[in-house]
C-alpha cells in the first residue's frame, strides 16, 4: 500500500478574465438562489448583489468568501473567484506528496489498511488513485499491465473493457450509477478535463457478461451493490464515499476515500478467509 502524488488537477475551466460579477451570478443560478435569498445568507442587501453581479460595485475579499461559501462553491473555484476580483487565493494546493500532508498521509493509510479485508481506497478529482489497500489489489488482479500504469484511474479500471467490467455482473446498472456520478462532478466543479475522461470511459464498449443473457432478478439489497466475480464467486459490494470536512486546502478538498462495504454474508466469509 503506497500513497502516490496527486496528478493534473481537476482544474476549473473559468476563464480568468470573465469578472467575478458573472462568476458569482452563475453559481447562485446554479445553486437557484434569488438574489434576495443570498443577501439574506451573507447579511447583505439584494441591491448589493445586484451591484456585484453587474460590476457596478467591487466586493471586497471578506465578500468574496462569504458569498462562495453561502453558494457552497468549491474550494478551488472560490479561489478563482478571488483572483477574478483582483485578490490573491486564499486556499492553498499543497502536492500530497510534500512534508506538510505527512500527518494526512499516515492517517488516510491508517484508515483503509484497518478496513482489511474489505477493499477502500483514496482517490483524487481525477479519479486517480492516491491509495490502496490489499482489497482494493485483490479486485485488480489479472487486470492487464496497461490499466494497471499510474496514474491508475478507477473509472477508466471499472469499465474498460479489458478492465473489470467483464467481471461485473451488474455492469449496465453499476455503469450508469458510474457515469451519473461523474455527471454530477463536472455539474459541480465545471472541469474541462475531468469532461474529457468522461467522454472516454463513457464511450469504451460494454461487454457482455453472464448476467446478461440470465434472466433478470430483484435486488435484495438496501442499495445498489456492485457484484463482481473473483475467482469462480461473485462478491456483492456496496460503496460509501468520505470526504473531508471543512477543508483548507485544494488538495485536500478534492480527495475522496472509498469503502466497498460487503453486501452480503458470503462475500464477508470468502474475504476474511483471503486474509486469514
Amino acid at each position: 500500500m503506497t500513497t502516490a502524488a496527486t496528478g493534473p488537477s481537476a482544474s476549473a475551466v473559468t476563464p480568468a478574465d470573465k469578472g467575478v460579477g458573472p462568476l458569482l451570478r452563475a453559481w447562485r443560478e446554479r445553486r437557484r438562489v434569488s438574489q434576495l435569498e443570498l443577501a439574506l445568507r451573507a447579511d447583505s442587501s439584494a441591491r448589493h448583489i445586484s451591484f456585484i453581479e453587474t460590476g457596478r460595485s467591487r466586493p471586497s475579499e471578506e465578500m468574496v468568501l462569504r458569498l462562495a461559501e453561502h453558494l457552497d462553491v468549491p474550494v478551488r473555484e472560490r479561489n478563482a473567484l478571488l483572483l477574478a476580483a483582483g485578490y490573491a487565493p486564499h486556499y492553498p494546493e499543497t502536492p500530497l506528496d510534500s512534508p506538510e500532508l505527512e500527518t494526512l498521509r499516515e492517517g488516510m493509510e491508517r484508515l483503509i489498511q484497518g478496513y482489511e479485508p474489505y477493499p477502500a481506497l483514496v482517490v483524487d478529482a481525477m479519479y486517480d488513485v492516491v491509495a490502496a489497500n490489499r482489497g482494493v489489489v485483490m479486485l485488480m488482479e489479472g487486470v492487464p499491465e496497461h490499466l494497471l500504469e499510474p496514474p491508475l484511474n478507477v473509472m477508466r479500471l471499472t469499465l474498460h473493457p479489458e478492465g473489470l467490467a467483464p467481471r461485473i455482473r451488474n455492469l449496465r446498472e453499476w455503469r450508469g450509477h458510474l457515469l451519473a456520478q461523474m455527471e454530477r462532478q463536472i455539474a459541480l466543479y465545471r472541469s474541462g478535463p475531468l469532461r474529457a475522461l468522461y467522454e472516454e470511459v463513457a464511450a469504451y464498449p460494454v461487454p457482455e457478461t453472464a448476467a446478461d443473457r440470465e434472466p433478470a432478478e430483484p435486488v435484495p439489497y438496501f442499495a445498489l451493490p456492485m457484484q463482481i466475480e473473483h475467482e469462480g464467486r461473485v462478491l456483492s459490494f456496496i460503496s460509501s464515499i468520505s470526504t473531508f470536512n471543512t477543508p483548507m486546502d485544494v488538495t485536500v478538498a478534492e480527495l475522496a476515500i472509498e469503502t466497498l462495504l460487503p453486501a452480503d454474508p458470503a462475500t464477508v466469509k470468502y474475504l476474511h478467509s483471503l486474509m486469514s
